[in-house]
């Protein structure tokens, strides 16, 4: 948030704004509460800060400060607006933890300073048993009242209102009885700056971490917080950032998982495993493993382990031809087992769907297809279907040039003939795929036209609705597209959602996708995210977090070069914002799907990289879930054009399929999950 966009929203508001012309010495007065943390923390809100992490302790997050970085501060102005004295009355609110730190050891959480020499006008710092309250005196040093037996450093969250209310100074930790000390004058802050968890030195760095820092002018902050069910955790405001529900902290064996603890690791050789380090991880390079102090015994988290024994080959499926852009749908057929159907380019041998047995898939059923490109599985009640999106009818027998005129087919499983029958035919666009979905026990299905001949690519894409009257779908709504590859459907709480892959606009790659939010019968725009050739959206859900992620192709700007090793990026619903923000990005090469999956307690996604601009063989990379870390690489699985991932389950074993655009191949890797 810039300044300027502040001192408005203080105009908005209705605050008052002294004219400095005809008034010399201001307070600042009429103020609503300051949240110092957002403000510094949302200059940016598609990614952290420099200098600063987020954690989490006891499922609650915070912040953690790596350095003094000028990112956490600021300008007394840019808050303060129009004023030179600080405000006569006052309260800060702090939620903070702290593991622990020596025994001489003090450290900042706030500061406001000169910004000509640094000296101190006024800040907050605690020590092990201790927490001090400085502040500028009359003869111009820094004064410090000490506010003893506080001990806030014991690994707990703890919530302090410092409230200083006419001539005393008032300390309540934990809504517990209040310490109370005189303070006697006013505090110049014409040219100070405001420090977040420093002095703006090394020296004193805040090491523990942060989740609240409010200012709060004119009032006895302690009334608006006090009584609570949870004071050590008590908010008057918390960053969006750090609001998301809670992880309810799981042991595993007696141990806490790794991702839920905020310690630091250490690197190097074994040293004892004490009371003293529990929760403490430690990386032990020679066995290139991770392990986590239980208070006794180092237990491992992570250790390398041969590829073999997680990932293996388990089928080479020879396909009729190259399955591009397919996506191999597998779902179950009840009373004949589990299928895959994947869509072939070949108009020769068509597309086909194949039935799993023993030694792998077996082919069970073929299709006459025109360029396939992708298939859906749906079904509504008993009723089971398939629907192919045909991206071409071949030559025109007058023009004998390519058809601008698709035909996308639905097919229905026929339990007397055992076989999937043509059902219903649809006009589409070189379609590149099919989403099937369900609001208010109403079937949807939602087609990505890519493009309209050979270069007119923003085109409308549909929605169709099922009418039980005619049982045919029927047009319900056109939505702007600019070279569609994928829709997505997901439902966060009671709201449903419609995210399309915009690919290209005739001119570039750098086009906006977008994410619609059902209201009233129809989509509506709910966000726009910039994106490079996406290919493929998929949303998954860890714990009560959602999350986005998308498969950016390529950069490409007019007759420029195509960039293909770029970004894909995944992102996190704010809930409170009520946005999708930044949440990681990971280098991907021309990458044409992401596939989420869980195996137990752990999340995995693996993302299909198709062309490093040089070669279609390379590798396709398995993630793993990290908590804050996020999704870090643990697989590298070698792939020749691979255009889809599916997981897939049965009969107690995990597995993975995927296809090739460019050879006539699909392969099959098992999941060792002991």
């Amino acid at each position: 948030m810039s300044s300027l966009i502040f001192v408005q929203l203080l105009l908005l508001l209705g605050l008052r704004v002294i004219d400095t012309t005809t008034e010399t010495w201001k307070h600042c007065t009429d103020l609503v509460p300051l949240d110092l943390l957002s403000f510094v923390l949302e200059k940016d809100t598609s990614k952290l800060v420099p200098g600063v992490d987020m954690r989490q302790a006891g499922g609650v997050r915070g912040v953690h400060l790596s350095s003094p970085h000028t990112s956490m501060s600021f300008p007394s102005s840019q808050l303060l607006v129009d004023c030179n004295l600080f405000p006569t009355e006052f309260s800060i609110v702090v939620t903070l933890k702290v593991t622990r730190i020596a025994l001489k050891r003090n450290e900042y959480i706030f500061t406001i300073s000169n910004e000509e020499h640094g000296g101190i006008i006024l800040g907050l710092r605690f020590s092990r048993k201790c927490l001090h309250f400085l502040f500028k005196g009359q003869g111009g040093a820094v004064e410090h009242w000490v506010f003893r037996g506080t001990r806030l450093a014991d690994n707990l969250w703890h919530t302090l209102v410092l409230t200083v209310n006419g001539q005393h100074v008032k300390l309540t930790v934990d809504c517990s009885s209040p310490l109370q000390m005189p303070f006697p004058l006013d505090l110049n802050i014409q040219g100070s700056r405001f420090h977040i968890g420093s002095r703006g030195r090394w020296k004193g760095l805040f090491s523990g971490l942060l989740r609240q820092l409010v200012l709060v002018p004119g009032s006895d902050a302690t009334h608006q917080i006090c009584p609570s069910s949870n004071p050590q955790l008590s908010a008057l405001s918390v960053p969006p950032l750090l609001l998301d529900l809670p992880v309810t902290e799981r042991k595993e064996g007696g141990h806490i998982a790794p991702y839920e603890t905020e310690q630091r690791v250490s690197v190097g050789l074994e040293r004892p495993c004490s009371q003293l380090l529990q929760g403490q991880l430690w990386f032990n390079p020679l066995r290139k493993g991770l392990y986590l102090c239980d208070g006794t015994l180092w237990t491992p988290v992570l250790e390398d382990h041969k590829r073999l024994d997680y990932v293996l080959e388990h089928q080479v499926l020879t396909t009729s031809s190259e399955t591009f852009l397919s996506i191999p749908q597998v779902f179950q057929i009840p009373g004949i087992g589990l299928m895959a159907a994947m869509a072939h380019r070949s108009t020769v041998s068509g597309s086909a769907v194949y039935l799993w047995t023993d030694t792998g898939f077996q082919l069970y059923q073929n299709f006459t297809t025109q360029k396939a490109l992708a298939w859906r599985h749906f079904t509504m009640g008993k009723k089971i279907f398939l629907v192919v999106s045909n991206s071409g009818e071949g030559p025109d027998k007058h023009t004998n040039k390519e058809s601008e005129m698709d035909f996308s087919v639905i097919y229905k499983w026929s339990k007397r003939r055992k076989r999937f029958v043509h059902f219903q035919t649809l006009q589409t666009h070189c379609a590149r795929d099919w989403e099937a979905f369900k609001i208010n026990q109403q079937t949807y299905l939602a087609v990505a036209n890519h493009r309209l001949g050979d270069s007119n690519h923003t085109i409308d894409s549909v929605i169709y609705k099922w009418n039980r009257l005619t049982k045919s779908f029927e047009v319900h709504q056109r939505l702007p597209t600019s070279g569609a590859y994928d829709w997505e459907f997901f439902t966060v709480g009671p709201y449903h959602f419609l995210v399309v892959a915009n690919a290209f606009d005739g001119v570039t790659t750098s086009v906006d996708s977008v994410i619609y939010v059902w209201v009233n019968g129809n989509f509506l725009v709910f966000q726009k995210i910039k994106t490079f050739c996406a290919t493929d959206w998929e949303m998954f859900k860890i714990g009560s977090r959602v999350f986005l992620v998308v498969a950016n192709g390529h950069r490409l700007q007019g007759n420029g070069p195509s960039r293909y090793a770029i970004n894909s990026t995944i992102y996190e619903l704010d809930m409170i914002g009520q946005l999708f923000v930044r949440f990681q990005d990971i280098v991907t090469y021309s990458a044409v799907d992401w596939e989420f999956f869980s195996l137990g307690e752990e999340h995995f996604l693996v993302v299909a990289n198709s062309f490093n601009g040089e070669s279609y063989s390379l590798n396709s990379i398995l993630y793993r879930w990290q908590g804050y870390e996020g999704f870090v690489p643990v697989h590298w699985l070698p792939t020749i054009g691979c255009s889809d991932w599916e997981f897939f389950s049965s009969q107690g074993e995990s597995y993975l399929i995927y296809s090739s655009a460019k050879v006539p191949l699909s392969k099959v890797f098992k999941l060792k999950t002991y």
